[in-house]
């Protein structure tokens, strides 16, 4: 049995009563001091780790109004803190041992879009690409593009001045932005925009803040002019933070923005902004340039930016590896020929170009094509092929595949991992491939993998090494690269810091600024005279004052060696999350993650459960206790015996007693088990995996709900309650039954049976049960076209029509159907944490369908959730043993000919898809496998992209989950169903997926199966 977690990390007395008297003073937004939501937010995309005393999530401005002035009481001014948005940062930006203050969760709101004169006014919580959904109606974008543009909020863009991809042609976040509204520390709002002299001087005249900071920032300005031109380098990205060189603009306007732009939360809150935007270039094209070398990849870029595209990046042969091992790649592949040469490619430029006509387009692309072949054909030439992408849905194929390589990066086999500490400098273009040289040159010296992509045209490139920071020698060489890189930036006139910020890295800010270091220290100063905003970043406001220094903030690595390694690879499914955040994605038509998206709780993200699983099991292990140790004992102790102390820990955990998991439980028990993230997530972070592992080591301690028993035994139940259905279906009807259920047993609309018997249906069909027996009875004939049906509980027990229709369908296709033996696949129990009673299913289930397998007749399911359990929970338990189970559809693609020579028996019509996401998000190409199969008989089937459905198996039958399982169903699929033009349309491959169609909105989706059978002339 575990040990209760009961004490942990507690709040200094001071952010206690900081919080109590928000709360007393009325704050409407909330209020987490618990320690899981510290835990969470104790890390982002950096090596950092560092736990906060608490998270405050602001309703609105007025609540960050009220923060701030009780902030400047004399007994709180050593309060600390620190804004946050989407927490990507990947130097420590946002992290704080004071209060984090997430703007994201609440103040998220489009407030004005004027598609005329071109902005937009947004809070600092919309999501970037929240923003762009909302204006390409108007055909508008907002331009600075990001790999993080699916979770990066506006003010977080702001607070980082973030550029990317484009820059050169689109330029930096500070470019495009108009006004902000910031709440000073004081407690003051303020809106900044460009203004003239005369209004400057009525600023400047102002005895209050604003007075001030006008004032100091303008003296700063005049007097500093030559030394400010003199030290700031002339480079597409210029220095963030405090820009002393952009003070006046190119109209010579005092413009504060740019000083707040990229302050990284130090000088106060901004919490709306007015932005312009640009129109969306109406064509594109990608050409895809494929060299030997990567050197000569970068090298080449100063070349092939006189063509003028725009913009060109690059990736490495590393990047691009693991991408074609990813999700991803299933939607470029197409665009990335193997070279006629049969060369290996070590590096790639994407080379852009955008116009607004087409044939202005196609001349500018037709006269790049025909330099790369005019060279190519002079044998001159350090490229070895080149391939083009048109139009803006390839095009954003690709930068989706490139946005995600800092992701795929960290998916790199073994401990050590690419990680960000120097991945942002950026040199003069032309600098760049010597610069690079050098820094490879450094990292193979020192023995270091590494991978690399990047901005080549504005000479930003982001150098990843790979470092193991849970072994403390190979830790050290974090400072040892830090220093020879910042060297090796000066020596070509760059920055350490060209896109990413400064945050931790701020240390080596007074050795760039020299003697203008201490202006932004009055700077600082002035807008916060006790050092409470963000402390330790980017400047002090006073000379005794330090900054953080990258050696001396606490790093995950430090934290994660005291799991011992045999329980690190144990739990190696959690263990390797990096913080990129892509399961933060904002778009409500991507599956992952249905339970972020419902909540907006990072606890309940699966960034947010790998965070707790590291820390639980760090907790554990200071504790002495092994969980693998403690899972083989569960495996063989008494239920019986252990229900005493079981009884006495619940009615303690009832009655108040603390246990840090209790709160790792409750951000488990969110989770839906999509299986999204396994499929996703670029480090392959596997949440079901592992929570089912905590599962059974907590219920070791606590009573489980009767709700888990009746989850995990009905597969066993259901073939006896099948006999009997007028029974079963007589005591879930009655209301006050249902009432009892979620009150008593915590299930809500439980499903009725279909009262079908399946062996007399089976007889009326003329099909037989897959045994040897009836195997080797067909004739060699039959047995080519045989193939072996396995069942589900689901759809046999529940939805006995559409098992019965797809069988006829396989008949009227000319295949021989056998029904395998109905034996319980297990997935529930796996999905609850009954881990000794899903092996001895697995064991079973699996040597019943290898036995089947051995006739050499396919074994194909229906359930895309149960069916791809062969492939996942099976494999990671039995290995080799585990049986191949195909989902139907990737079968009957197989089968071509087959299908061609039907396609006249079918009447053609028009479908719509609508995927699970455990099929869409983990067996990607099975998708596309159903349209096949739909055009092969006739049919044209568009998939429709779609979120989560909210029911996921049993989750939305959970009463617990019932409101968060109908708002997740509000996200995206309501809108679809319920959309007229869908009517007659839709097909639904999960039964889940079906079940909360039929609960929420009254409509039955067929199968795409039963859509073909329905269409046969």
């Amino acid at each position: 049995m575990i040990p209760r977690i009961d004490q942990t990390s507690p709040l200094q007395s001071l952010y206690l009563s900081f919080i109590d008297r928000l709360r007393a003073h009325g704050f409407q937004g909330d209020l987490s001091p618990d320690y899981a939501t510290r835990t969470v937010l104790a890390t982002d995309n950096s090596i950092y780790q560092v736990l906060p005393q608490g998270v405050i999530y602001p309703k609105n401005a007025a609540d960050i109004v009220m923060l701030t002035k009780l902030s400047q009481l004399p007994e709180f001014t050593g309060i600390v803190l620190s804004p946050r948005g989407g927490g990507t940062g990947t130097n420590g930006q946002s992290l704080t041992d004071g209060l984090v203050v997430d703007t994201s969760k609440h103040m998220n709101q489009i407030l004005e879009i004027n598609a005329e004169e071109r902005w937009v006014r947004v809070q600092c919580g919309v999501v970037k690409d929240q923003l762009n959904a909302a204006i390409k109606p108007y055909g508008l974008f907002f331009a600075p593009e990001l790999s993080t543009s699916n979770r990066a909020t506006i003010g977080g863009m702001i607070n980082t001045d973030a550029s990317g991809q484009g820059s050169c042609r689109y330029g930096k976040t500070r470019d495009h932005v108009l006004e902000l509204k910031t709440v000073l520390l004081d407690g003051s709002e303020w809106t900044s925009k460009a203004i003239n002299d005369d209004e400057l001087a009525q600023l400047c005249s102002r005895k209050d803040r604003v007075g001030q900071i006008h004032t100091l920032i303008d003296n700063i300005q005049r007097d500093h002019a030559e030394l400010i031109a003199a030290k700031f380098p002339k480079l597409n990205r210029c220095l963030t933070g405090y820009d002393l060189a952009h003070i006046r603009d190119e109209q010579g306007r005092f413009n504060l923005n740019n000083i707040l732009c990229g302050s990284e939360g130090t000088l106060g809150f901004i919490v709306e902004a007015k932005i312009n935007l640009l129109q969306i270039p109406k064509y594109s094209a990608l050409i895809n340039v494929n060299y030997r070398d990567f050197n000569a990849a970068l090298r080449d870029a100063t070349q092939l930016m006189k063509a003028e595209p725009t913009s060109i990046e690059t990736v490495d042969s590393k990047v691009l590896n693991l991408a074609m091992k990813d999700i991803v790649w299933h939607s470029v592949a197409e665009f990335f020929p193997e070279p006629a040469s049969g060369e290996k490619i070590q590096g790639i430029n994407l080379v852009e170009y955008t116009a607004h006509d087409e044939a202005e387009l196609n001349a500018a692309v037709k006269k790049f094509t025909d330099q790369l072949d005019a060279e190519a054909q002079q044998g001159a030439s350090v490229r070895i092929s080149y391939s083009v992408a048109w139009g803006n849905e390839s095009v954003n194929k690709i930068w989706g595949m490139r946005k995600k390589a800092v992701g795929l990066l960290g998916n790199a086999a073994g401990e050590a991992r690419p990680i960000p500490f120097v991945e942002d400098t950026a040199v003069p273009p032309e600098n760049l491939a010597d610069f690079i040289f050098e820094f490879r040159q450094l990292l193979d010296e020192n023995n270091l993998a590494y991978g690399m992509f990047g901005h080549v045209d504005a000479g930003v490139l982001h150098v990843r090494p790979a470092i193991d920071m849970k072994d403390p020698e190979q830790e050290k060489l974090v400072r040892f690269i830090s220093d020879r890189v910042a060297e090796l930036t000066h020596k070509y006139n760059g920055l350490l810091w060209g896109e990413h910020g400064k945050g931790v890295r701020s240390e080596y800010a007074p050795k760039f600024f020299g003697e203008l270091y201490p202006q932004l220290q009055r700077i600082k100063a002035v807008f916060d005279p006790h050092n409470q905003l963000n402390p330790g970043k980017i400047a002090t406001p006073a000379p005794h004052l330090e900054l953080l220094k990258i050696d001396g903030v606490t790093t995950r690595g430090q934290l994660d060696r005291k799991i011992p390694v045999q329980v690190w690879e144990g739990y190696s499914e959690g263990m390797h999350c990096n913080g990129n955040g892509l399961c933060y994605n904002w778009n409500p038509n991507d599956a992952m993650c249905p339970s972020w998206k419902g909540t907006r709780d990072r606890v309940h993200s699966p960034k947010g459960r790998a965070s707790l699983m590291r820390e639980w099991l760090k907790q554990m292990s200071e504790r002495g206790v092994n969980p693998l140790v403690e899972s083989k004992n569960i495996k063989h102790s008494s239920f019986v015996l252990s229900l005493p102390s079981r009884i006495i820990n619940t009615i303690g955990k009832r009655n108040g007693e603390y246990d840090f998991s209790h709160e790792v439980h409750n951000s488990m028990m969110g989770c839906l088990a999509c299986k999204s993230c396994a499929g996703q997530c670029p480090i392959k972070v596997d949440v079901p995996e592992f929570r089912s592992k905590f599962l059974e080591l907590y219920y070791s301690r606590y009573l489980r709900p009767l709700k888990d028993y009746f989850i995990g035994g009905l597969e066993y139940m259901i073939p006896t309650l099948a006999r009997v259905p007028w029974l079963y279906n007589a005591a879930m009807k009655p209301k006050f039954m249902q009432r009892m259920l979620a009150k008593v047993a915590g299930m809500v609309d439980s499903p009725l049976l279909t009262g079908i018997n399946l062996q007399t249906a089976l007889n009326n069909l003329g099909v037989q049960w897959a045994t040897l027996e009836n195997i080797n009875g067909l004739s060699a004939e039959q047995k080519s076209k045989a193939v072996i049906f396995v069942q589900d509980a689901f759809t046999t027990y529940f939805e006995t029509p559409v098992v019965l229709d797809s069988l006829k369908l396989l008949k009227a296709l000319g295949f021989v159907p056998l029904v395998a033996p109905f034996k319980p696949n297990g997935k529930p129990l796996q999905v609850h944490g009954f881990l000794k009673a899903f092996a001895k299913a697995a064991d079973a289930n699996a040597t019943l369908l290898n036995g089947l397998a051995s006739s050499g007749i396919p074994l194909v399911g229906l359930d895309p959730a149960m069916t791809l359990a062969y492939r996942g929970e099976y494999q990671k338990l039995l290995g080799a043993h585990a049986p191949k189970v195909l989902l139907i559809q990737e079968w009957l693609a197989a089968q071509k000919d087959r299908l061609t020579e039907k396609k006249e028996s079918f009447r053609s019509g028009d479908y719509s898809l609508l995927a699970h996401c455990t099929e869409k998000t983990n067996a990607v190409s099975s998708v596309k496998d159903w349209q096949q199969v739909f055009a092969l008989l006739g049919q044209s089937l568009k998939v429709i992209e779609t979120g989560c459905c909210g029911m996921s198996g049993t989750y939305g039958h959970e009463a617990a989950n019932v409101e968060t399982s109908k708002k997740i169903y509000q996200l995206s699929w309501s809108n679809v169903v319920n959309n007229p033009a869908n009517s007659g349309k839709l097909t639904a491959t999960g039964y889940s997926c079906r079940s909360q169609t039929k609960r929420i909105d009254k409509v039955t989706l067929p199968h795409p199966l039963q859509i073909l059978l329905a269409q046969q002339k």
